[in-house]
Parts: C-alpha cells; structure tokens; sequence
C-alpha cells in the first residue's frame, strides 16, 4: 500500500520562491500521491507578500494545501513544531520555502520501513559564509560528541514516521529543534537511511539560517540540549532496567 504524506513547507519572506516551490510539490504529489498528501505552509510573520501568495494557491487547491500563520516571527523552531504538531499522515518532511531543496529527491523515498528516517545531506555547501560554516561545524560537533549524533546533516531535509517523532517529548524551540529529535529518535533504535542531496542556489531572496535571532536561540538552548538528550538517554536506560 502506498504510504501517505504531509510535506511542511516553512516560510519567512519567500515571495520571490514561495509559489514556485509549492507549484512544484503539488504537480509531484499529484502525480504520485494523488489523494494521499497534504502541504502544510507555516509561513513565520513574513512581511513581503509570501503570506497573501500562499493563501492564493490554498484558495486554488483547498484540498491539499493548508495554511497556518504566525503573526510575528518565532524562528524556525517553532515553525517545524507548528508544522509537525499540525500533520496528519504517516511521512512527515519539512522543505525550506527558498527553492534550495529539490522535491524531486523524494521520489526514491515515497515508502519508507518502519524504525527508519531518511537524512539528506549536503556534500559542500558553498553558498554558506565562513562564519555560518563555523556556526554548522560547531553543531556538528556538540552533536557528535555530547549527543551522540553521526549524521553527516543534522540541519537539512529529513523524512520522519509521524507516529515516531510525536511519540517523543519535544523540549527546544530553537532551529536545534532537529537535533533533539535525531538524537530521541537514534537512541530508541531508529535507524537513518543518508542520502546525498544537491543544495541549489537561491534565485531570489536572502538567507536567515545566520541571522542573529536565530544564532542567538540556538546558543542559547544549546546546553539545553545536551540536557535534555542526557536526560532522554537515562530514562531509556531506566526503562530498559525495569
């Protein structure tokens, strides 16, 4: 049987990409999935007109599309959150608004095994600047080594089991949001399946992964998230003890 799904699209002030990259996860789906998909846009107080072209193509395809809107920005954090709290079908994927990740990578993963999760990752990522390439190495080493997390991309697409991730107790609500569910999910037995993705160029817009909001509540949650992992690794020990 063909495995439904919900694909969250996360959008802050993607005018310039939002209608394209929705286009081109409906004209798959729909060849694909028809009937079994849903795409959830959690636009983030975007200022630009994002927001009134979304509810154009929700208007266009109520069927499939599903709007949810923050009055004022709360990062990307709460955005996955709302995104994954809000899905309804047995694969969940979050994809950037930015055009940056090509949804036709799903197409080898629309049936995923049970006790597996799929982690794209990026090869080389020139388009990042040498202080976001040292922010990226520097999660990736606080994962590694504190979080017992191996992925080669913790920060890009991933495919999730629903029924996985909302087991699970979510305590961030920074961009680190990933890790902690990565690192839940590795320490209960799920098994990831790593596939190397292509990160295409920006053709319009400006990148926020470096702004300073959002470094700041990644920073600032990072400890949090060695505790809360620690904890989480304990209370299984504890369980499996029991």
């Amino acid at each position: 049987m063909k495995q439904s799904w919900s694909i969250v699209v996360f959008c802050f002030n993607e005018a310039g990409a939002i209608e394209g990259v929705l286009n081109r996860i409906v004209r798959l789906f729909d060849e694909h999935r028809k009937s079994l998909y849903e795409v959830l846009v959690v636009d983030d107080g975007s200022v630009d007109g994002s927001y009134e072209k979304i509810v154009a193509l929700e208007r266009a395809r109520p069927d499939v599309i599903r709007v949810i809107r923050h009055e004022k920005n709360l990062g990307i954090g709460r955005t996955l959150i709302d995104g994954y709290k809000r899905a309804r079908n047995e694969n969940v994927c979050a994809v950037p608004a930015d055009g940056q990740f090509d949804v036709r990578e799903l197409l080898p993963y629309l049936d995923i095994e049970d006790s597996t999760f799929v982690s794209f990752y990026r090869l080389e990522n020139v388009q990042y600047t040498t202080f976001r390439s040292a922010l990226s190495a520097a999660n990736k080493f606080v994962n590694k080594i504190f979080n017992g997390i191996q992925l080669k991309d913790v920060n890009w697409v991933k495919i999730y089991k629903r029924k996985a991730i909302m087991k699970l107790p979510w305590e961030l609500s920074s961009s680190l949001v990933e890790s902690e569910i990565c690192a839940k999910l590795l320490l209960c037995g799920v098994r990831p399946v790593e596939v190397l993705s292509y990160y295409h160029p920006r053709q319009s817009g400006k990148s926020k992964g470096a702004s300073l909001m959002t470094i700041f509540r990644a920073l600032r949650e990072t400890p949090k998230l060695i505790w809360v992992v620690r904890s989480f690794r304990s209370s299984m020990k504890k369980t499996a003890t029991v």
